[in-house]
């Protein structure tokens, strides 16, 4: 079949043996707080794992170190599949959740920062398990693969297709530096400077130790993913809310833009059009139903303009926070919310969603059509950031708005199968397409995705992980010409 197999296995035990060593960490925690089980499990999956993977991965010697476009999306599909069952392991065997598919449904969300999850009494979950929990999704905010990358260049494999298989970019994956590894090394720099700034801040606010942590890998990663059933309400805190929304928009505006602030290139990062309408969307979301709450009566002036611009920027952001049940809100509120989710963040960042890059192609050619009318001889070219962009470029974005709403349509129907309410169906397909978790109905800050059977919670694991890839990833595996020896 004409497959780098040897690159390809070797990449996928490099990333086990680092969810092996990520294991560590609620080890530990386990034996801290005396969740003896717990720590049996983490020792008995942690250490197995890391031998018979770096075994493998240190005996595979690849003939040809460069990999083709077809290997890397093979890879970054195997190696989110091998997370993802990999990960459930601690979820089976503690009993925090019924059965094998709630395992693999929650470790799932976690990996793709989707924050959906099947608990339904998070607070009696042992707290090694949620720091696993919360641990996988901080790894997967930037991306596995790029943080294999970024710190295994020594295993010779090139990592730049990985890197566009595995990036939520409309456009493409920018090297920052000559080396892929170089340029995830700078991504990844960046994430872990908004950690650790975050985790200060909320130290300094006086949230506990684990509660912090726990709050800063759910914004930094955009998961969205908490410890207690009250999500953010819990601490009560203005503090916390106006911090955590701060972030979470900063972690979602593109990472290469930062890099370009580092280098002085101040003017281009603040004229960046994209990083413009993001910020306008959540602003207009914000003061839309901050408006609605207070003249509906839903609540006085200062609330509705607290919950209204924090829940704007946890749907706009697909990070998914919450401190009101929003269920309860006015319709016009709720339907702002499901427009904001749809629409997602920036590119090259830890937020999901269609991106908001693409609809601005998408009203442009809107645009362009209805100026054709006018001038029908006429060339009018998309433009982006001054540029125009490649027809090339502009039939793929278009291409995967078509795919996106394909998909979309279709899980509603296969969802629909469940006899549902309406709003719950339509937003757990969002929800997981986007990676986003927050749902209305019955998924909604008050409930869980335990209502699902276990053939839908299976599919929407599939939505998950073909939202975080951006679909064609996945997609690309089901076409004959795909694995054609001859390509």
């Amino acid at each position: 079949m004409n497959l780098n197999f040897a690159a390809i296995f070797k990449t996928l035990c490099s990333v086990l043996v680092i969810l092996g060593a990520a294991m560590l960490f609620p080890l530990l925690a386990a034996l801290y707080y005396d969740e003896n089980r717990e720590a049996l499990i983490f020792g008995c999956v942690a250490f197995p794992l890391m031998l018979a993977a770096g075994a493998v991965c240190l005996r595979l010697q690849p003939r040809q170190t460069v990999m083709r476009a077809r290997d890397g999306l093979l890879t970054v599909a195997l190696v989110w599949l091998a997370a993802s069952l990999v990960g459930s392991i601690p979820y089976a065997f503690s009993g925090a959740v019924d059965g094998v598919i709630d395992a693999i449904f929650e470790s799932t969300a976690a990996f793709t920062t989707t924050g959906a999850s099947v608990l339904t009494d998070i607070e009696t979950t042992p707290r090694s398990l949620l720091l696993w929990r919360s641990l996988v999704q901080w790894l997967g905010g930037m991306g596995i693969l790029i943080f294999a990358i970024s710190i295994l260049p020594a295993l010779g494999i090139g990592g730049q297709k990985m890197a566009r298989a595995e990036t939520p970019s409309p456009l493409t994956m920018d090297k920052l530096a000559p080396r892929m590894s170089d340029s995830a090394k700078i991504l990844y720099l960046f994430y872990l400077a908004f950690t650790l700034v975050l985790f200060l801040l909320l130290r300094l606010g006086g949230v506990g130790r684990f509660d912090s942590l726990i709050v800063t890998f759910a914004s930094v990663a955009s998961g969205g993913i908490h410890i207690h059933s009250g999500g953010l309400a819990y601490y009560g805190s203005l503090y916390v809310e106006v911090l955590v929304t701060f972030f979470t928009i900063l972690v979602c505006v593109n990472f290469t833009l930062y890099y370009k602030l580092v280098q002085g290139r101040i003017r281009e990062f603040f004229s960046d059009r994209e990083l413009l309408t993001f910020l306008s969307l959540l602003a207009a979301g914000g003061l839309l139903i901050s408006a609605n709450l207070f003249f509906t009566d839903t609540a006085a002036v200062g609330d509705a303009a607290r919950m209204g611009f924090f829940h704007a920027v946890a749907a706009g952001t697909t990070t998914g926070h919450a401190t009101a049940d929003v269920t309860l809100w006015p319709l016009f509120s709720q339907a702002l919310l499901v427009m904001l989710m749809l629409v997602g963040a920036c590119g090259s960042s830890t937020g999901s969603g269609v991106k908001v890059v693409r609809f601005m192609v998408l009203f442009k050619l809107i645009q362009r059509g209805v100026t054709a009318r006018l001038h029908p001889r006429a060339v009018f070219p998309i433009k982006l950031h001054g540029r125009p962009l490649p027809e090339e470029t502009v039939t793929a974005m278009v291409s995967y708005l078509g795919l996106y709403f394909f998909v979309f349509a279709a899980s509603v129907l296969i969802l629909s199968l469940e006899n549902l309410d309406v709003s719950t169906t339509l937003t757990a397909v969002i929800a997981c397409l986007n990676n986003i978790g927050m749902g209305l109905g019955e998924i909604g800050p008050a409930g869980s995705f335990h209502v699902f059977s276990d053939f839908s919670k299976l599919y929407l694991c599939g939505l998950m992980i073909a939202g975080r890839l951006e679909l064609f990833t996945i997609f690309m595996l089901f076409i004959p010409g795909f694995w054609d020896p001859d390509r």
